[in-house]
């Protein structure tokens, strides 16, 4: 029996975290879009059926969407219907903390009144999603490390006193991987770019795969840099920390980066590790 893809829904009330859970997604190797249209769901469900590397799924969805949010309920019946497990968490926060957050950034609420009223409106908005919602969570007084907690724990992806490991490849040409906890460079590594006929597939295509490690370098660069980091791990989690984000970078984000991500999460799944990847930049 074929497994479901995790597709879930990031709602809420505006303030109350929704961007920065969605970067936390992003970090546990979720593919992750925000304020996709509804009217765009089931073209994009289209989409991420045909990218088989897509097996976790976030979506950002925001009070913007107006009275179309009526058909959130009936579009999320129609994709668990298919290979999706839907499931929609709903941010809150209490509205002094609202007003108090969109006071402190100066950012204008999406809905254009006076901040008060522009609340209660959403609230109004909002409301039957939240009724609907698989989990809600209440941000007033969390912190950024408290709501990833939350949202692990809700993912099921740690375990107590399990570190979760997140491998991120990268293109160096489109800026840096900015949440990672360690950078490796790997534009050292035999460029399959310049290769007739790989230059348009991916470091998760097998001839790709074999032309990078038909190097003797290649191979001794993923055996070490793999010690390396299982090495790290346990010196990590004995210092008390929880996610550990790896990002490895080529110039384009395709094919080298790619490979050495892939490779290195399987191996340390292999190792009874809990490690997910995420390719960046491997559709641009």
């Amino acid at each position: 029996m074929q497994t479901k893809r995790k597709l879930f829904i990031i709602t809420g009330m505006s303030g109350a975290g929704k961007s920065q859970a969605l970067k936390i997604f992003g970090d546990f190797g979720f593919y992750c879009v925000d304020n996709l249209p509804l009217a765009l769901f089931e073209q994009f469900a289209g989409y991420v059926k045909q990218r088989p590397e897509l097996k976790n799924v976030a979506l950002g969805v925001d009070v913007r969407e107006g009275e179309r949010l009526k058909e959130l309920p009936a579009l999320l019946k129609n994709l668990t219907k298919s290979d999706f497990s839907a499931k929609v968490i709903f941010l809150d926060a209490s509205e002094e903390c609202l007003i108090r957050r969109f006071s402190e950034t100066k950012h204008k609420h999406p809905i254009h009144k006076k901040l008060a009223a522009a609340i209660a409106h959403e609230h109004d908005l909002l409301t039957p999603i939240k009724v609907a919602a698989d989990k809600v969570i209440d941000t007033t007084d969390l912190k950024l490390g408290e709501l990833k907690e939350k949202l692990s724990a809700l993912l099921e992806l740690k375990k107590e006193g399990e570190m979760q490991i997140s491998v991120v490849s990268f293109g160096f040409k489109n800026g840096i991987a900015k949440e990672a906890d360690i950078v490796m460079d790997v534009r050292f590594l035999p460029n399959p770019y310049y290769v007739k006929g790989l230059k348009n597939k991916t470091g998760l295509d097998k001839p790709v795969q074999d032309y990078i490690l038909s190097f003797k370098e290649s191979r001794e660069f993923a055996d070490r840099f793999a010690d390396l980091i299982k090495y790290l791990i346990p010196k990590y989690i004995k210092e008390g920390k929880s996610y550990l984000t790896i990002a490895i970078g080529c110039t384009g984000g395709k094919h080298r980066s790619v490979f050495m991500a892939h490779q290195l999460a399987e191996t340390l799944r292999k190792q009874g590790l809990s490690a997910s990847e995420f390719h960046r930049d491997i559709g641009l």
